[in-house]
């Protein structure tokens, strides 16, 4: 049987794109491709990847600047240097296909691609999607979108909704949650984990893997205000717990409200939770709507206006409610939040809408593609 190709994943800064790339990277291993992975120093990567066993190389960060200044000045040798380390990688390893996921990583590793006759993959994961996938969907073979509402199309390829790449643990929860039986077993025991009563209302709080000043500060200040029965639990970003720890330790709340600044085991929040908020970034939406979490959603208030266009779909079927940013505050908690999280009957409702909405598991559908492209 002769040895199969390899695959190079690109992708990162934040958690949202390097998880499903290591999804995909999971699936590929395991069907006995070969894997390479670049990213940067500076972003999410430089530590998810090697925590989930995988050899970081490591190139250039050349982002393009938005604006005239230094960084100008200084992008066309960055950028030079960058797609000389990434050439340097494809030669090395004979890569077969580029896979990009976004970020800043992406634009060398589509140009050298392009230079060396490599096909090239994308999957965007935004329903607004970023510099770096507009500029390779002119060369891609194939463009994987995780929202309908997209628009983005390969100016060549093919254009697929697929869905996103879900991390292992997080399809096991979508599957153990098919039956009730499995659903209070993979609750129990995240409630375990966490020191948690499973049989209380568990609030999950999270701004992502570098957290949510406004949603933490909010928070914070509407814990006075918690009822006797709803138990919280608090991903604060990384550097940010000490000041929800502190208020949680004056209000002597430390038995039902929980900090912590990130959850490598995302699948355990996701099964103790009944209501979740934070920000709507794809995975976030994507691995929230697929194990049919009722959610609210507060987009981040910076960029694109990508967050926002991420929740459409969820909002629409009725599965998750929007809460601006700058109505996010201690009153919203105590007024909207509190009380929905104590709401059996409509949460019920939007978990029953949550499951007719489309949010199958994309790593198969995009290992296919790239199985379509290498063959």
């Amino acid at each position: 049987m002769s040895k199969k190709p390899t695959i190079l994943l690109a992708g990162g800064g934040t958690a949202g794109h390097v998880n499903p790339l290591l999804a995909t990277a999971d699936a590929l291993k395991e069907q006995g491709y070969g894997v390479l992975i670049i990213g940067t120093t500076e972003g999410k990567e430089s530590e998810l990847v090697p925590a989930a066993g995988y050899e970081l190389h490591v190139i250039e960060r050349a982002p393009f600047p938005r604006r005239p200044g230094a960084q100008m000045l200084k992008f066309p040798g960055k950028y030079a240097r960058a797609k000389r380390e990434v050439q340097n990688i494809m030669l090395s390893h004979h890569v077969a296909c580029v896979v990009g996921f976004g970020g800043y990583v992406c634009p060398p590793a589509y140009a050298i691609a392009k230079k060396l006759g490599i096909p090239v993959i994308i999957h965007e994961q935004n329903a607004r999607p970023g510099l770096a996938n507009k500029l390779g969907a002119r060369q891609a073979k194939a463009l994987a979108l995780t929202f309908p509402n997209t628009p983005l199309k390969a100016r060549k390829g093919k254009t697929e909704l697929i869905g996103l790449p879900l991390r292992a643990q997080i399809q096991e929860l979508v599957e153990a949650r098919l039956t009730d039986e499995g659903a209070r077993s993979a609750r129990v025991a995240a409630a375990k984990k966490y020191g948690l009563n499973p049989d209380q209302p568990v609030l999950l709080v999270s701004g992502g893997s570098l957290g949510a000043q406004k949603i933490n500060e909010s928070l914070c200040a509407a814990l006075e205000d918690l009822p006797a029965d709803v138990q919280i639990l608090h991903l604060t970003g990384l550097n940010k717990a000490k000041e929800a720890q502190e208020k949680v330790a004056q209000l002597r709340l430390e038995d039902r409200v929980k900090v912590h600044e990130y959850a490598y085991d995302m699948a355990s929040a996701l099964a103790v939770a009944d209501l979740a908020v934070g920000r709507s970034g794809a995975g976030t939406v994507a691995e929230q709507t697929a194990v049919h979490l009722p959610s609210i959603y507060v987009p981040f208030p910076i960029g694109n206006g990508e967050q926002k266009l991420n929740a459409q779909g969820a909002l629409q079927a009725k599965a998750a409610i929007l809460c601006m940013n700058e109505n996010f505050t201690p009153e919203y908690v105590s007024e909207q939040v509190f009380p929905l999280l104590q709401d059996a009957k409509r949460l019920q409702r939007m978990r029953q809408n949550a499951r007719k909405l489309r949010a199958e598991n994309g790593t198969e559908n995009l290992v296919r593609l790239i199985r379509e492209v290498v063959k």
